[in-house]
């Protein structure tokens, strides 16, 4: 498709027509393509993130909707030559994505092709058919779950590309469609950051090109806040075949990216040398930054002899064996909900129960009654930190066990209880400041799954023990006190 006009558009024209456009699309649609729209300023930061760069452009992009990323795109180089793919799959996406197009012309030649991007760019590849390759790639792919026995997911092992998600199959095929020290700017949720699901990609992402450039957003739903999403997102910049620098840092509060705030990190403050899971770490300021940044983390959890695990009982799946109530012949079930402010409160008027039935069908499930730490799978986005840790005192039940439901990850030694010393130790260390800032680096999530828990570094059990002893003495612990002491054990600080 040929351009007639100017190469010039008002970006309020483009948030014009995407908002008109998400008005009208069919919901059920949405859902099935994963179509979140890009706003207007965030498509200009995107577009601002790219090098300074001469001569002809061919600019991928992939999920392209009505057109924001690619229009935000030619606005910077308006007068550069340039060659344009647009994929969208949708045709009343592709309608309004010709519409935003035909604005242009000069030097710009584009083609929206209508077809499934993972498709068409898996038989480019393995024809033999990426001529140049692009120089420049804007992406905001849409976001869903591949079925490990989808066409999708034959389609990019036949690549050699494994991953469990729409988003990163896009982001992995455009980086293999890049020329030589091409540039990819994607807007992307950041749960590929961490979790053994993304590790395949990482190692693919990593092995291809540098990291140049992520920045965050303070709020979790503000990036498409238009279409209520929840999802954390990060913008990445990545160079095809780049040796790899240091990484620029960008956060900002919401999209309006007027309190942007920026620092630069040496990548081994990303991805760390000796991490086999390749987690990526978004420090978010300087004082965060450091592979040492958390005082006392030493050890693995094998390495001082303990084991995490997510609570064993779910629910629904015993359902009948649930009692609101304890009664005889019943073990205590606990839930998030039973512990708040530092302490347990059980039994509990809630929605949720209060015991399980101890019997051949579920004594499986349950545990000895024992001193043991739990840290909630779930945070709420209101809530000031990631990780909670909370003690299970045994001298609250009178039972010999006691039963964990699924939404609690539970610290224990071969499914016993631990040390009461070593389990308040616990409690202090994974309730610090620096471990709750550490973990959100790696972790876009509101949930802590045990895996997370696992591949922390934590003290070892003689400063386990003697945390645990100082918590039990000092009663009350505030945050400023626990940082304190977390700093201080062993000589840290004086």
């Amino acid at each position: 498709m040929s351009m007639a006009r100017a190469a010039s558009l008002d970006l309020g024209v483009v948030d014009h027509v995407r908002m008109e456009a998400a008005s009208r699309l069919n919901p059920a649609r949405k859902i099935e393509f994963g179509q979140f729209m890009t706003p207007g300023t965030v498509a200009r930061f995107m577009a601002s993130l790219f090098s300074e760069r001469h001569g002809a452009v061919r600019l991928l992009d992939a999920g392209a909707g009505v057109g924001s990323l690619t229009a935000a795109f030619i606005s910077r180089w308006a007068s550069d030559a340039m060659a344009i793919s647009a994929y969208e799959i949708d045709p009343a996406l592709a309608a309004y994505l010709q519409e935003t197009l035909a604005r242009y012309g000069g030097n710009i030649s584009a083609t929206i092709i209508e077809r499934d991007f993972i498709q068409d760019a898996v038989f480019r590849l393995k024809l033999g058919k990426r001529s140049q390759g692009f120089t420049h790639a804007i992406l905001n792919p849409p976001y869903k779950k591949i079925s490990s026995d989808s066409e999708h997911r034959a389609l990019l092992r036949a690549v050699g590309l494994e991953t469990v998600n729409l988003y990163t199959a896009f982001l992995g095929l455009a980086l293999e469609l890049m020329a030589a020290g091409g540039e990819i700017v994607a807007i992307i949720p950041r749960s590929f950051c961490n979790g053994l699901y993304y590790k395949p990609f990482r190692e693919w992402m990593l092995e291809r090109s540098s990291v140049e450039h992520i920045h965050l957003f303070h709020s979790r739903t503000s990036a498409f806040n238009d279409d209520e999403v929840l999802q954390e997102n990060v913008i990445i910049k990545l160079a095809r075949g780049k040796k790899q620098g240091k990484v620029a840092i960008t956060t900002s509060s919401d999209t309006s990216f007027a309190d942007l705030v920026a620092n630069e990190y040496a990548f081994t403050e990303i991805v760390h040398r000796d991490d086999e899971q390749k987690f990526i770490h978004v420090p978010t300021a300087p004082s965060h930054s450091g592979i040492g940044g958390v005082p006392l983390a030493k050890k693995s959890l094998a390495e001082i002899g303990l084991q995490v695990s997510t609570g064993p009982v779910v629910d629904f799946r015993l359902k009948e064996f649930l009692r609101e109530n304890p009664e005889s012949g019943a073990a205590p079930l606990l839930y998030p909900t039973h512990f708040s402010s530092g302490t347990l409160e059980w039994p509990r008027q809630s929605k949720k129960p209060n015991a399980i039935v101890n019997n051949a069908e579920t004594k499986k499930w349950l545990y000895p009654n024992g001193s043991y730490t739990v840290v909630r799978r779930f945070s709420s986005k209101e809530e000031r930190r990631r990780v909670v840790a909370h003690v299970v005192d045994p001298g609250a039940f009178e039972t010999t066990v006691i039963g964990f439901e699924n939404h609690l990850n539970v610290f224990h030694s071969g499914k016993k209880g631990i040390d009461q010393n070593i389990a308040h130790g616990l409690s202090v260390f994974l309730n610090s400041t620096a471990v709750d800032d550490y973990f959100r680096r790696f972790s876009g999530h509101t949930q802590v799954n045990a895996t997370d828990l696992r591949l922390l570094l934590y003290p070892e059990i003689k400063e386990l023990e003697q945390l645990g002893q100082w918590s039990q003495e000092k009663g009350h612990l505030t945050q400023e006190l626990i940082d304190e002491k977390v700093e201080t054990v062993n000589g840290r600080r004086k």
